[in-house]
């Protein structure tokens, strides 16, 4: 059996955990073992070698399958290949070390590489009805746009962007530090490589103005607050040839003066007289697609649920309808007038308590229980 450590507890992660949640364990416990950090000191030397195998097999698909399944036996010798840093997965994110050790960032590779535009943000106030039909809605969304003036380069008219003297275009600067060759970001050009003495008066320097374009977003039915529609490629613009971002419309919908919702169910309140719940009736109920007749039969109590088949809302999946539920208030009378209080005395004198059931069996509950 081998005396190796498991992987996931070298990195301190669980089992599931993400591409990004491994990346993130390496880099953060890599920085605080990097040798150049911990020189002579031999333990965090080993700690770093043990981290940098399990990072090597966590974050190569095919080898953590073949760890998850028959752990390090099914890794051809132990795992970890120490077969230097320029490949994946360590390009990348030794550059990312070594710019938290020494304060700069990665190597000249990442300086040359596009950036992706940023991910936008927008949330949209739709009403309960468009919520549950969908819609569509027209929106406008401030982005960076690359200046037409000076077509991105940052730099005035008749002028151009000169080569760095300080990195001379690397974009980066190079100095030994124990037994690394280590790569900074340049200071002077930010990793640019070249600088601008005469930037352009619109986007001074930046390659990029303010501008916003209008949107049309399609609201599907059955969407609640807190959905987030995806727009792709409608985001920030990138880069040196980056690719776009993505803008992200999060819901909100507005609160309804009679309906509100539970599921895919519309809850509804109807007010009714005590005659009407006394005597039965027949009632004309909104819903979201129009009035509907409802009968309420004689005897009705406050509280009783009347259920309207597939009058809610359609399903976000695709599939099914909610209901809408109407709940009856039965209201008592106020401000009464002589004629009516002297009616409902004597309707109370030869009434007793035949015709109030509950408030019967209510009294010869509390008399069984004195008893």
């Amino acid at each position: 059996m081998s005396d190796k450590r498991d992987y996931y507890e070298v990195l301190g992660i669980h089992k599931n955990a993400a591409e990004a949640e491994i990346k993130k364990a390496f880099r953060k416990m890599a920085v605080q073992y990097h040798p150049d950090k911990n020189q002579g000191d031999k333990a965090a030397e080993e700690k770093f070698k043990e981290l940098t195998e399990a990072y090597e097999v966590l974050s190569d698909a095919q080898k953590r399958a073949q760890y998850d399944q028959f752990g390090h036996a099914g890794l051809n010798g132990g795992g970890f290949s120490g077969g230097g840093f320029g490949g994946s997965p360590f390009g990348d994110i030794f550059g990312d070390i070594f710019g938290d050790i020494f304060g700069g960032g990665g190597g000249q590779r990442q300086r040359s590489r596009g950036r992706r535009g940023d991910d936008l943000q927008y949330s949209l106030n739709i009403s309960f009805e468009e919520s549950a039909a969908g819609t569509e809605k027209q929106i406008d969304i401030p982005y960076a746009k690359r200046c037409g003036t000076c077509s991105g380069s940052g730099a005035k008219a008749g002028s151009e962007a000169k080569t760095c003297p300080t990195c001379k275009g690397a974009g980066q600067v190079r100095f030994q530090q124990g037994f690394f060759s280590v790569s900074k970001t340049c200071g002077q050009c930010n990793g640019e490589g070249r600088v601008i003495d005469n930037p352009c008066p619109d986007c001074r320097g930046t390659g990029s103005v303010r501008d916003k374009k209008t949107l049309t977003v399609k609201v599907p039915a059955g969407v609640e607050t807190g959905v987030r529609l995806k727009l792709t490629n409608e985001g920030g613009q990138g880069t040196k040839g980056g690719g776009n971002g993505d803008l992200y419309v999060y819901i909100e919908v507005k609160e309804h003066s009679i309906f509100r919702r539970e599921g895919n169910d519309v809850i509804c309140e109807i007010p009714i007289s005590f005659t009407q719940a006394a005597l039965g009736c027949e009632l004309a109920i909104p819903t979201l697609e129009g009035n509907v007749s409802m009968k309420v039969p004689e005897g009705t109590q406050t509280g009783k649920i009347f259920r309207l088949r597939s009058k809610g809302i359609v399903s976000l999946q695709g599939y099914g309808k909610g209901d809408q539920l109407v709940v009856l208030k039965v209201e008592t009378p106020t401000n009464l007038n002589s004629k009516q209080r002297e009616l409902l005395e004597e309707f109370a004198r030869i009434s007793g308590h035949d015709v109030n059931p509950q408030h019967k069996g209510f009294f010869d509950k509390v008399k069984e229980m004195l008893s």
